[in-house]
């Protein structure tokens, strides 16, 4: 059966580039008095710390902040800024001023972001140098106005109701009028929330803390940014560790995720909850790796109990758990594994919703993001595609049927691929963890509604393994194409298609220049960014 099945799609298992400049500090090798010494290897560099391309990265991101206080999904009455000297800057040319800065601001950060991938490749940075550079790089975003998204307002507001004994799975925002309320997003006014019972536990007490009042909603924010920090800084730990078990480059891991503009800019900059959901689901699939089953497991569950999106991982986990069991029938050893692992799964995800105090209202809250529809969706982007050519023929009215269509076709689509890779994956160990990532991909593709960000998710299972230099090149222009197609204050550019085509370039060109310094042949020097052996010390 197996045999007709269609080619399953894989991640890169090992690279075909030359290996890494390893770093350290050169050792010296003692000498017998009397005895001629062979020759001594090579000594090996150590590489200082890339300066120069964390100060570009952190003038992007300065730049970013700056530019987002006019130009970002700013307050509608800012405290800040109403009645003060850069009031200017929200409205008119100080407005258009703002966007240049911001766009500035991420112009510079996809240079940095590309010479430290650079560096990365050829083994001039270790993963401590990385951390620092990310840590740099974060710390505007962590005191900025919501970046490309009014979503963190409907987080607060959501934690508002719950705080306030209102439903937040029944009702939308709109229910409890409010400071927090009123800079919600239209779309999302009258929508319930489709967020797990732990992230609503978590919304609730940063409003308890914060307030719901004008001045208390900015303090909200950067609140809700220190606690997604907390899934960031999980994320730094993990994903070593995922490289040391997975035969990944740590570095390599590190640049393509952490360092990424598309989650620091989307995910701490946008103060998205996928960052915290990523971090704990992260820390779980090594555990589980490292035979500490019951562990990861529990931080799953967490994950899952933030979105929803984590219990993808679960089944996978179970073939992993399976697999180190020694001894017993197939049968057994799953039942073994996937009974206690599912019992652990729910009672966490149990307690996580006594503790909030609500109910399970936000499983069908989920397809309250379905009115949202675009073509990054695969599903809603054929149908539309569909409804178009046929109205310019026939004239065939609204658009809904169609996606609604092509949105069912692309589910059971999905469904079909999860099924297949998941039994693909019964053997367990690094295949079980592949083929989680490939189903992240297919889940963010194939979903009802798909937003940049989503691409994340499978990325972080993914840098575990070895990439290839095809790979991180697609990755890379994949990663600023996703960064650019939203604008400033939240909307889609999906549709500005004069401006998608200057983004293609834009996001090949950074593709070409993780591999050439200077593709355009701009500079008025030389550039040397040589292949590895070239980067020897030699005496």
């Amino acid at each position: 059966m197996d045999g007709a099945m269609p080619a399953t799609p894989s991640l890169p298992r090992s690279s075909a580039d030359p290996a890494p400049v390893p770093l350290g500090p050169t050792r010296l090798t003692a000498q017998t008095p009397g005895v001629t010494a062979a020759p001594s290897p090579e000594p090996e560099r150590v590489w200082p710390f890339p300066i120069r391309t964390a100060l570009l990265g952190l003038a992007g991101m300065v730049l970013i902040a700056g530019g987002g206080m006019g130009a970002g999904a700013t307050l509608i009455h800012d405290p800040v800024l109403a009645n003060g000297a850069f009031n200017w800057i929200r409205y008119g040319h100080g407005m258009m001023l703002a966007t240049w800065l911001l766009y500035l601001g991420l112009g510079l950060a996809i240079w940095a972001w590309i010479r430290l991938g650079r560096h990365a490749r050829a083994g001039r940075v270790n993963h401590a140098y990385m951390i620092r550079v990310i840590v740099i790089w974060i710390a505007p975003l962590m005191i900025a106005p919501p970046l490309f998204t009014r979503d963190v307002y409907s987080y607060l507001a959501q934690g508002d109701l719950a705080l306030h004994g209102l439903d937040p799975y029944g009702v939308g925002p709109s229910a409890l009028p409010s400071a927090l309320s009123d800079n919600v997003s239209i779309v999302w006014q009258n929508t319930p929330s489709p967020y797990g019972p732990l992230f609503v536990l978590l919304t609730k007490g940063i409003v308890a803390i914060t307030g719901d009042g004008l001045t208390s909603l900015i303090s909200g924010v950067l609140l809700m940014r220190l606690v997604l920090a907390v899934g960031f800084a999980m994320l730094w730990w993990a994903l070593p560790r995922l490289c040391d078990r997975l035969g990944g480059n740590s570095s390599i891991a590190l640049w393509l995720v952490g360092a990424n503009p598309l989650l620091v800019v989307h995910l701490i900059g946008g103060a998205h909850n996928d960052m915290l959901m990523i971090g704990l689901m992260a820390v779980g699939v090594v555990l589980v790796l490292d035979r500490r089953h019951l562990a990861g497991i529990a931080l799953v569950a967490l994950a899952f109990s933030v979105k929803a999106t984590a219990a993808i991982a679960l089944p996978f986990l179970i073939w992993i758990w399976m697999a180190h069991i020694p001894l017993g029938t197939r049968s057994y050893r799953f039942v073994r594994a996937a009974f206690p692992a599912v019992g652990l799964f729910g009672g966490i995800f149990v307690l996580c919703t006594l503790a909030a105090g609500v109910d399970l209202g936000w499983i069908p809250a989920l397809s309250g993001s379905s009115i949202v529809i675009n073509w990054l969706s695969l599903p809603s982007g054929v149908g539309q595609a569909v409804y178009t050519v046929l109205d310019w023929f026939v004239g065939v009215g609204e658009v809904q049927p169609f996606v609604t269509v092509t949105r069912t076709l692309g589910s059971l689509l999905l469904v079909y691929i999860l099924v297949r890779q998941w039994w693909l994956a019964r053997e367990g160990g690094h295949d079980a963890i592949r083929r989680a990532a490939i189903c992240m991909a297919a889940f963010a593709l194939l979903a009802p509604v798909t937003l940049p960000w989503y691409f994340s998710w499978a990325l972080v299972l993914a840098a575990g393994f070895a990439w290839g230099t095809a790979s991180l090149t697609l990755a890379a222009c994949g990663s600023v194409w996703l960064l650019l197609i939203t604008y400033p204050s939240g909307g889609t550019a999906l549709y500005d298609w004069g401006y998608m085509v200057v983004i293609v370039g834009v996001s090949v060109l950074a593709a070409v220049s993780l591999l050439k310094p200077d593709p355009l042949n701009l500079s008025l020097r030389f550039i040397r960014d040589a292949p590895e052996k070239a980067l020897r010390h030699h005496p």
